[in-house]
């Protein structure tokens, strides 16, 4: 029996080598494969000992106005002459439509320009944004060590990573499309042409002060990496509510139709102003 067995290995070696190395390798694969497992009760714990967020967040916008004289991006030579173009516009009263079109401001503007409150919600292995001016103005930012996509799906607000430095939120945040706008106002700014790549260190400055540090890679509008802060303060004088925002309200107007129904009446309106530098 047991030269039966020796001459039936020689026989098929080739097969049992390759039997192994199939055996290895969906073992690899599945240690390899994310999975989602439930919170346990000690990653709910582990919440408490991050610092505290908590309430609604309101941008100074003081800042975000000195910040753009004071420390304005590198811009390469052609978006400089469209911002330039876009200020002179603004100055005239037709300022740029640039967040007109019910579209997220997207990142980094989101974080640089936003005029609204916001919340910040800790969970087991994410941080999540909420925006108050539209619906869709949420970034998620993913701290359960996972990697960013080898092949993201390009979005507004990208794809976001962090990690815990202390108290610092460290975010990584890469896959944003090219028309994603990097804006230095509601009526300054351009797309980013793709290759945008935005570092946070996100903090407290203070009890009620939240600082972004932001160093913003953007190779095909700016001629270097731009780093800059925003602040934001947190409302302590009462419970704040944030306040839902929908941006197509803004485009249509309550009516009573023929059948007794409340609807919404879509109506005309021109926003003016000119995106881009002109021929002329």
């Amino acid at each position: 029996m047991f030269e039966i067995q020796i001459r039936w290995l020689r026989a098929n070696f080739g097969f049992c080598v390759a039997l192994v190395f199939l055996v290895i390798g969906q073992c690899a694969y599945a240690a390899s494969v994310d999975r989602y497992d439930p919170p346990t009760p000690k990653d709910w714990t582990d919440i408490s000992s991050l610092p505290d967020w908590s309430g609604s967040w309101n941008p100074k916008i003081t800042d975000q106005d000195m910040q753009q004289k004071t420390n304005p991006p590198p811009w390469n030579a052609r978006a400089a002459a469209t911002i330039k173009f876009q200020y002179a516009e603004e100055a005239a009263g037709r300022p740029t439509p640039l967040f007109v079109n019910c579209l997220p401001e997207g990142m980094p503007s989101w974080m640089l320009i936003t005029h609204n409150a916001m919340e910040i919600l800790f969970t087991p292995g994410r941080v999540t944004l909420l925006g108050e001016s539209d619906g869709n103005r949420i970034r998620r930012i993913y701290t359960d060590g996972r990697k960013h996509p080898d092949d993201p799906d390009p979005t507004l607000h990208g794809h976001s990573i962090g990690h815990w430095e202390g108290d610092t939120l460290v975010v990584d945040t890469v896959g944003i499309i090219p028309q994603s706008l990097l804006a230095v106002s509601e009526a300054a700014g351009v797309p980013s042409n793709g290759d945008m790549h935005v570092v946070e260190r996100i903090h407290l400055q203070g009890k009620d002060i939240l600082a972004d540090d932001l160093e913003i890679f953007a190779p095909k509008v700016l001629t270097k990496p731009w780093k800059t802060t925003r602040l934001f303060f947190r409302q302590r004088a009462k419970k704040y509510d944030i306040v839902e925002g929908i941006c197509l309200e803004g485009t249509y107007i309550p009516k009573i139709d023929k059948n007794g129904d409340a609807v919404y009446e879509q109506i005309q309106y021109d926003v003016g102003g000119n995106r881009t530098v002109t021929n002329k």
